[in-house]
């Protein structure tokens, strides 16, 4: 058994999440977790809502409440939808909480301490409109290396190059469209030029990586640049110690901040559980750990975190770690690309966008996961389109696995209302049977491997085959011990494909297996409520049986009810 930690990235809780953003962090990091957990493997998957920065205190002034309220009110609406997804964290929290802030500012003291922090003057730029500084990713301008025209203040998309504001060409703020005012202000920085080797040394020792995820990665360390980890703003993680202590005006910069949140996270599981040292399973030399994002968050996770991490372990004769310890770096970084529609980026201010939690009225969260591991920016970019849902969902996964599903099960309930007892199973059957069979080897490994697309498209050809078995051996045609024969083996099939598709469609793979006669209950997250320092809030937790990815045989005299559907067509918008 292998502790396996899956990070997901943290959606900013300035609003709804919409199906671009699911697309990235959430479902591939849901799907993987639930096929590490069938293979026997002790999973510790976190996250939670990120409720500092600019970002907060931009929407709060929007809607005219105070940050406290906005980030809670979103986290309670961003917690519900992904509980809906089927989303199955140990923990999904939030940044607000005292354990992420005691984990932030224990991380800084010792990267100061080891000396890879260090305090410098900093050009920031000011939005004139409300004086505050403006977070990096909320400027854009052109390039000065490669002549993009939508790179942001911290680096380029379209190049890799990390940026500094001051370097755009033509800057403007995306709140107001307004040129920002540029001026000097002190800051703590984390010293990645010092960290470099070590990162690279690291990095070299990865394995397994999407190929443009390591090379942006590598590019990332040719010019490695010292990043200002504080910023003058009043909403976030206050500085501990220093010339800023107690200093209302500086805070931790958030994606410092958030990017605690996977250590602050599964320390808050832990004391959740009772257990003060438990997180340290996760954490340590021995454990392996994945983290999820979009290809925007690359940068973050592959450079930033992991220097993070190495400047508060000590890496130096002298250093001295953390409380915690030295604590693991990524085993492996999942990034995806962006989601598309109709080739332009999802953008709530320009009303490209289509909500979660609008999608999940009008279409099953099994339906929405299985568009995503099909359709989804695994390795490149993906266009998003309701009539392409419309086509997966109602010309796969409800013609072909549905179709598959209800035919066997009406065939059997029809003749026996039971699960027969053949005399063998033929030579059609056993070949159809020994190619489930398999597929739970090559369907394994290509979940393992994060290649949903390839793993998918592999189960749904064993569903094809399934089909095409029936329709071959016609058994409405043949007598009683040749039919009992070939709907038996079309029962296992059905539950081997079954249990392949369980991490895909957790929702549906219950409901299946209770119609071939097999006791199976949902392995969905649950809410509970946390109070702290006086304030109310939902987190997402388990426990969760998966089951084992291993072929659940069906029983003989198992009763077999009526089939129901269990999937439904999705009729794209203007259809019905």
């Amino acid at each position: 058994m292998t502790h396996i930690l899956v990070a997901v990235a943290w959606p900013y809780a300035n609003g709804p999440r919409h199906i671009g953003h699911i697309a990235g962090f959430a479902v591939p990091s849901d799907i993987f977790a639930r096929y590490q957990r069938m293979r026997g493997n002790d999973v510790l998957m976190v996250s939670g809502t990120d409720e500092h920065g600019t970002p907060i205190l931009v929407q709060a002034e929007k809607e005219g409440m105070s940050p406290e309220d906005l980030s809670l009110k979103y986290h309670e609406v961003i917690t519900e939808d992904l509980k809906d997804l089927g989303m199955s964290y140990d923990i999904f929290t939030r940044t607000r909480t005292l354990t992420h802030k005691e984990a932030v500012q224990e991380l800084f003291r010792s990267a100061l301490r080891n000396g890879y922090v260090y305090l410098a003057e900093q050009k920031v730029a000011i939005s004139p409109s409300t004086g505050r500084t403006l977070p990096d990713r909320y400027i854009e301008g052109t390039c000065p290396f490669c002549g993009a025209k939508d790179a942001r203040g911290d680096q380029c998309d379209e190049c890799g190059k990390e940026l500094d504001p001051t370097d755009l060409l033509d800057p403007k703020s995306k709140i107001d469209g307004s040129t920002p005012v540029i001026t000097s202000k002190e800051h703590y920085f984390l010293d990645l030029p010092a960290l470099a080797p070590f990162l690279e040394k690291w990095l070299e020792s990865r394995q397994g990586w999407r190929g443009p995820v390591m090379a942006f990665a590598k590019a990332l360390l040719k010019d490695p640049r010292p990043r200002a980890i504080t910023r003058d703003i009043d909403w976030g993680v206050p500085v501990p110690e220093g010339p800023f202590a107690g200093d209302p005006s500086k805070r931790f910069y958030v994606w410092f901040d958030a990017l605690v949140g996977y250590l602050s996270s599964s320390l808050e599981w832990s004391r959740r559980a009772g257990e003060e040292e438990a997180w340290e399973k996760w954490w340590k030399e021995g454990a392996e750990s994945y983290y999820f994002m979009g290809k925007d968050n690359i940068a973050f996770h592959t450079e930033i975190w992991p220097a993070i991490l190495l400047a508060s372990n000590g890496v130096k004769e002298g250093d001295c770690p953390s409380r915690f310890g030295a604590l693991s770096l990524p085993s492996k970084v999942v990034a995806s690309g962006f989601m598309t529609m109709k080739g332009a980026k999802f953008s709530s201010s320009r009303g490209v966008v289509v909500y979660l939690r609008d999608l999940l009225k009008t279409c099953q969260p099994d339906a929405i996961r299985y568009f995503i591991a099909s359709c989804g920016p695994e390795k490149e970019d993906s266009d998003f389109s309701f009539e392409e849902l419309a086509r997966k969902v109602n010309g796969e996964l409800v013609a072909s696995w549905g179709n598959l599903v209800n035919r066997v099960c009406s065939l059997i309930h029809k003749n026996w209302g039971e699960i027969p007892d053949p005399e063998g199973l033929g030579p059609r059957g056993e070949d159809l049977l020994s190619s489930t069979l398999e597929g739970f080897g090559e369907v394994g490994e290509l979940i393992g491997e994060n290649r949903l697309h390839e793993a998918l498209s592999k189960i749904m050809r064993l569903a094809g085959q399934a089909n095409r078995y029936l329709s071959d051996t016609e058994p409405w045609k043949k007598g009683e011990e040749e039919k009992k024969k070939i709907l038996f083996a079309a029962a296992q099939a059905v539950s081997d494909i079954n249990v392949m598709l369980s991490p895909f469609l957790p929702f549906s793979s219950p409901r299946i297996f209770s119609l071939l006669g097999l006791p199976s209950s949902p392995s969905l997250p649950n809410i509970r409520t946390v109070r702290e320092e006086g304030e109310e809030w939902s987190e997402i937790c388990g426990p969760y049986e998966c089951g084992s990815w291993a072929r659940r045989e069906i029983e003989i005299g198992a009763k077999v009810p009526k089939p129901f559907p269990v999937f439904k067509k999705f009729e794209a918008p203007g259809e019905a």
